[in-house]
């Protein structure tokens, strides 16, 4: 006890002269503490809220729903479940507003019955419900009626019928704002469903019905009695339990990765804590011989500063985690329309107190790396201010320190993923970063001095000197500067690549830019005409089956679907395949096994899949894959695998059957063309809606732009969270800088003596900071490249050119900064006299 009081006082004591100094590198670890409590406080705060609205994602306590109308003999069955039903038919098709003119594919929703039982049904005005219900008209997305300048009380058509806009929906419960600006909808009375005259033989229709149940009913446990008879049916049913499982499983995913995002913020500031005490213990250490002659031993000389260190790493945890609570606060307007519900904000106690643990460890365990050497400073440090060899040598321990820190590392991303794979290679993915990134930095320093441009000005020959010279932080500031910026440029050249996968050559006649479908068997030769008329190219025509998945080699879907072993997707089994017909390949597909599709000698179809589903589903050439092809079954082989490039814009089928085998089935056409301007492009559809009303338009230049909005809003939460990375560099640059004032000022105070005016100062200082601004930065943008051109060939299969452009605008904004920031810390050094400022530091 009496040697941690000896402890507790020393520490106290010898911080009095540093302990403004020693404050700075708390900075860095609040930003990093208040970025990860703020982000696992709101996945608290937004997995309570999900289950406590987890009703209102649904809107009832369970949904049936299929592609075809429920069979006759179990929809009765449903029809008997609980005490409140709506049916829903829904369908794709182009809408018309007669007053503005606007054309637009989007979802028709016919509802019969009270729905929404949960949550509320957003709708200006409030009026407009009832008189939907009573089958006065319909109600419309407001992104539609803002799109195309409509407003309450116009028209709107759809098919055959034109019904006044009774209201505008706002949301809708289950449904985000970035889902209503994917897939906008109107919203008929089920009375009109007949008279729109859309839902024909072949149309792509979902049938739902949403059902409310008495209180303290187990609708899982009822509707999973019932799995059997809906599997034979083909119906798929979603409870409260089940949405509330997938969407806390998606933004729990979500939440996990930014978290990881902050924690990277948080391992800068550690990098910024080990280069300050690195600094500090190297101007103690003088004081450290001092108390080894006096009896001091090594251990209690590092617990001294340890004991600094730790209480300075408690207070700065302790502050980002109020600072974290009130990040949180943000992240709703930040993330925006991605969320499916409305976030109540409130402490989350576990957060704060794991954020508080994880910064106080963190800066503990990188501490300790500088602190080691003092173990063994001699006290002939007394009598020799140049005993350097005490602490030179390599330290056995640093090694376990390492190992430590990595394994705090992946013990922490473990605790945010749950899986111990992605543990790892975020843990590895770490490692290897900062080791190329301090590689890169030793490589820089090392050329600097090994090609000194001796012929260079007295100015650049200081200020490149400063940048290999004793106790630099060169090697701290591009580490941390450099993996700010790495994160920021590897953001935006990814996303420049997925959005560049997706954008039409304008200049490309032939691309393709408008697909029409659902054109039945009787019309096809009247849409080639219209389109003829117009002078539009047809690039591509084929016809369309659809189909379901009954069996895979004899077992059926039912059977797999109980095998828990099998990891078949259940989007595989369950979804309704849109398959083709024809002999060859397209442009699109390239043969990887097998051949393309034909007919067997014994009457069997060979059908080719892609390679990609292959793998997926587990599927090997030989295999036999039957179908339900609307009522008719069908067995089918496959013959050969493709690879389907599914970025370029053009029919593309996870399964093409051979000619000669599925002519005779219902099925309809899709036509694909392309339309020089938006003029043209509306008095097609406007055609299209009065002659062919059922037939459905995608205006792929629309959907590119969605996606742009979709990545653009998604791009801006992650740029979010990397920004504290990026101030969490600049300030490590900021105390680093002014820690290591002292030094500074003796270099100042020597240069200022052999005749150096003020300006060359300044100018010497600029030049330092302005290498380390721009080393750093070529550093962080060149490992993004890399980076960048691994994910283009081996994720997603593509050319990677970076934009030039934007990356140089990047690199100067991280030089500017860099260089701002190293003169307002060093602007004490350059206007006070160096007799005072020495005095002052005396």
């Amino acid at each position: 006890m009496a040697n941690t009081s000896w402890l507790l006082r020393m520490a106290w004591r010898d911080s009095r002269r540093s302990r403004t100094r020693l404050l700075l590198f708390m900075s860095s670890i609040i930003l990093g503490i208040s970025a990860l409590v703020g982000i696992n406080s709101f996945g608290d705060n937004l997995a309570r809220s999900i289950a406590d609205q987890a009703k209102e994602l649904l809107g009832a306590d369970a949904m049936f729903f299929s592609s075809q109308p429920f069979d006759p003999a179990v929809a009765p069955l449903i029809n008997k479940l609980g005490t409140e039903r709506t049916d829903e038919v829904t369908f794709a098709s182009l809408i018309l507003f007669p007053r503005t003119q606007g054309v637009r594919l989007a979802q028709v929703r016919n509802l019969s019955g009270n729905f929404p039982y949960y949550g509320k049904w957003d709708v200006q005005p409030v009026s407009a419900i009832a008189g939907f219900r009573a089958g006065r008209g319909a109600l419309v997305d407001d992104v539609l009626l803002a799109q195309f300048g409509s407003r309450v009380g116009d028209s709107v058509r759809v098919g055959n019928v034109t019904l006044p806009i009774l209201g505008k929906v706002l949301s809708t419960p289950g449904r985000s704002g970035m889902a209503s600006a994917v897939s906008p909808s109107v919203f008929l009375p089920g009375s009109f469903l007949e008279q729109t005259g859309l839902v024909q033989r072949g149309s792509r229709v979902t049938y739902r019905t949403f059902v409310q149940f008495a209180p303290g009913t187990d609708v899982a446990g009822l509707v999973k009695g019932l799995q059997n008879r809906l599997d034979k049916a083909n119906i798929e049913s979603d409870t409260v339990s089940s949405r509330q499982e997938r969407t806390g499983r998606a933004f729990g995913d979500l939440t996990r990765y930014l978290g990881l995002v902050g924690f990277v913020a948080l391992l800068l500031g550690c990098v910024g804590v080990a280069s300050a005490i690195n600094l500090y213990v190297r101007e103690k250490l003088a004081a450290v011989a001092v108390l080894r002659c006096l009896g001091a031993s090594g251990r209690q000389a590092v617990l001294i500063y340890l004991i600094q260190t730790a209480g300075l790493g408690l207070l700065g945890a302790i502050i980002g985690a109020a600072l974290g609570a009130a990040v949180q606060l943000m992240l709703p307007r930040v993330l925006g329309s991605l969320l499916p519900v409305d976030v109540a904000m409130g402490v989350s106690w576990s957060s704060i107190g794991l954020g508080i643990v994880t910064g106080l460890l963190m800066a503990v365990l990188f501490a300790l790396l500088p602190l080691l050497s003092i173990r063994r400073v001699s006290p002939l440090r007394v009598l020799r201010s140049a005993y350097e060899e005490d602490t030179a040598g390599p330290d056995p321990i640093r090694w376990f320190i390492y190992a430590l820190v990595m394994l705090f590392i992946t013990a922490f991303a473990y605790a945010q993923t749950r899986q111990w794979l992605v543990a790892l290679a975020f843990a590895g993915g770490l490692l290897l970063a900062f080791a190329t990134l301090m590689g890169l930095g030793l490589l820089l320093m090392k050329l600097v001095r090994r090609f000194f441009p001796s012929s260079w000005s007295y100015v650049w020959r200081q200020g490149l000197a400063n940048l290999f010279r004793p106790h630099n932080q060169t090697l701290t500031l591009i580490t941390s500067i450099g993996l700010g910026t790495f994160l920021v440029a590897t953001l935006y050249l990814v996303q420049a690549l997925l959005l560049g996968r997706l954008q039409l050559t304008s200049s490309d006649s032939e691309q393709p830019n408008l697909v029409l479908f659902d054109i039945q068997r009787e019309q096809r030769a009247g849409v080639e005409q219209l389109l003829q008329q117009q002078k539009l190219p047809i690039i591509n025509g084929l016809p369309v089956v659809t189909m379901r998945l009954m069996a895979i080699n004899k077992r059926t879907v039912a059977e797999i679907k109980r095998d828990t072993t099998d990891n078949i997707p259940p989007w595989a089994l369950t979804n309704e395949y849109r398959v083709t017909y024809r002999d060859s390949l397209t442009a699109s597909e390239k043969q990887l096994e097998g051949r393309p599709p034909y007919v067997g000698k014994d009457g069997l179809p060979r059908i080719s899949i892609d390679g990609g589903y292959a793998k997926t589903v587990g599927l090997h050439l030989g295999d036999t894959l039957s179908f339900n092809v609307q009522g008719s079954p069908m067995k089918a082989i496959i013959g050969g695998t493709r690879e389907v490039d599914w970025a370029k814009m053009q029919t593309n089928f996870l399964v093409v059957f051979p000619k000669g085998v599925l002519e005779q089935a219902p099925q309809f056409y899709v036509l694909v063309t392309r339309v020089p301007n938006t003029q043209q492009l509306g008095q097609v559809q406007r055609q299209l809606v009065a002659r062919f009303p059922n037939v459905s338009a995608i205006d792929i230049g629309l959907i590119l732009k969605t996606v742009d909005d979709i990545l653009q809003k998604i791009s801006f939460v992650i740029r979010f969270m990397a920004f504290f990375s990026i101030v969490t560099g600049l300030l490590v640059l900021g105390s680093s800088v002014i820690i290591s004032r002292y030094q500074r000022i003796q270099e100042s105070v020597l240069l200022r003596t052999i005749g150096a005016s003020r300006r060359q100062i300044l100018l010497i200082t600029l030049t330092e900071y302005a290498f380390l601004g721009l080393l750093s930065a070529i550093v962080g943008i060149g490992l993004a490249v890399v980076a960048s051109w691994a994910q283009a060939a081996v994720v997603f299969e593509a050319d990677f050119t970076p934009t030039i452009l934007p990356l140089l605008g990047l690199m100067a904004l991280v030089t500017l900064i860099t260089v701002l920031i190293g003169l307002f810390n060093s602007r004490e050094v350059l206007t006070r006299p160096p007799l005072e400022v020495l005095r002052g530091e005396g």
